[in-house]
């Protein structure tokens, strides 16, 4: 391939098209001609050379698709020259291409690009395979809230707890960025419990089911969650049954549905997420699961319990906090829910001494709360 008379590459015919019909088409026709070919890599040295000096004089062309073509076949070309790498990168009108892809351009031009504040730029250069940390940081100071949402949304952004963070302060209202922090495939615990009071509903059953939280944090995000139709008054039914499987489904194929979120949960009385969590970890049927579970004896729930490989150690406090969730009855006053969750955790409290500090503290903490909240 290269310069010929052939129908292969550039030919005398395309140079005297270009002498003899100078429109804008023609041009573009040619610059992408030769582009695609320097592109290729399939040019001589002394051909590149030529086709380098094409390009610089077509860099200063008025038609905007002729500087285009040149952007879109260069983009990813190893062998452009940087000066022509830059001057299509910073073509406001077509260099779009040239930030997303070429690796010819230095970190140092990008961040150039980027204080220069326009959001276009700064967008493309969020989307590039690789955002280096600096060029990250760069981005979250001096973009918006779309231009940070791109940059949150890509794997390849190099993305520390520091940045996150300061993006979480600075965006964190966005929806576009709340979307796009909550779905990275990994989130500082820090950054995640950040995002839990400001996101959705939604987001928040995503954070508790692919990042990693507190225990705390988990376990009063879950029990939000299903109080959103204050749970326990009302019949299961198979809607409701359905969103909480998924949810457990989630939690447990992310490592999430632990002992302690579990226990915790049962601890305040939400029978429902004790027993599709149970079953899921028995790999057993939720109607199965809840008729061992509510077996009258006293071994259903030991024998899912011990299927569901859950501790040993901790079986007392899921019998008793079970017994007493089971027992406990709504007044159908204001603020039910928390009394009821009050009842439960200070019967598991006096009748369970076994309890392992962490939970003993949480429940404390929520008891509190509750006592506060009820009256």
């Amino acid at each position: 391939m290269g310069w010929s008379d052939g129908n292969d590459g550039l030919s005398k015919a395309d140079v005297e098209r270009l002498l003899n019909d100078p429109s804008g088409d023609t041009r573009a026709d040619t610059a992408e001609k030769v582009a695609a070919l320097f592109a290729s890599g399939a040019l001589s040295p002394t051909e590149r050379q030529i086709g380098e000096q094409i390009f610089r004089v077509m860099l200063k062309d008025a038609e905007v698709k002729v500087r285009s073509a040149l952007a879109h076949q260069l983009k990813t070309s190893e062998e452009l020259p940087h000066d022509i790498a830059l001057s299509l990168a910073r073509d406001v009108e077509a260099g779009i291409p040239m930030l997303e892809s070429s690796h010819v351009l230095s970190d140092e031009d990008l961040i150039e690009i980027v204080r220069g504040e326009r959001r276009a730029q700064q967008a493309a250069i969020a989307r590039r395979q690789v955002v280096s940390h600096p060029l990250a940081s760069e981005l979250v100071e001096r973009g918006n809230e779309a231009v940070v949402a791109e940059l949150a949304a890509n794997e390849g952004a190099e993305l520390d707890e520091e940045l996150l963070t300061r993006a979480v302060a600075q965006f964190g209202e966005d929806a576009r960025v709340q979307e796009a922090l909550v779905h990275r495939s990994a989130l500082p615990v820090t950054v995640a419990e950040r995002l839990v009071s400001v996101v959705t509903e939604r987001l928040r059953d995503y954070l508790v089911a692919h990042h990693e939280l507190s225990p705390d944090t988990a376990a009063d995000l879950i029990l939000e969650s299903r109080e959103r139709a204050t749970i326990a008054l009302l019949p299961s039914g198979a809607h409701a049954d359905g969103d909480l499987e998924k949810l457990i489904e989630q939690l447990h194929a992310n490592g999430r549905l632990t002992a302690s979120l579990v226990l915790r949960a049962l601890c305040l009385g939400d029978i429902p997420f004790f027993e599709v969590s149970i079953a899921r970890l028995a790999s057993v049927p939720l109607m199965n699961a809840r008729m061992l579970v509510h077996d009258g004896g006293m071994m259903g729930l030991k024998a899912i319990y011990q299927r569901a490989k859950l501790p040993q150690s901790l079986y007392p406090g899921f019998r008793t906090a079970f017994d007493v969730a089971r027992e406990a009855q709504y007044d159908g006053g204001d603020h039910d829910r928390e009394r009821f969750a009050r009842r439960v955790i200070e019967r598991v409290l006096t009748q369970y001494d076994g309890i392992d500090p962490d939970n003993l503290d949480y429940l404390m903490r929520k008891l509190e709360q509750y006592t506060a909240n009820a009256g």
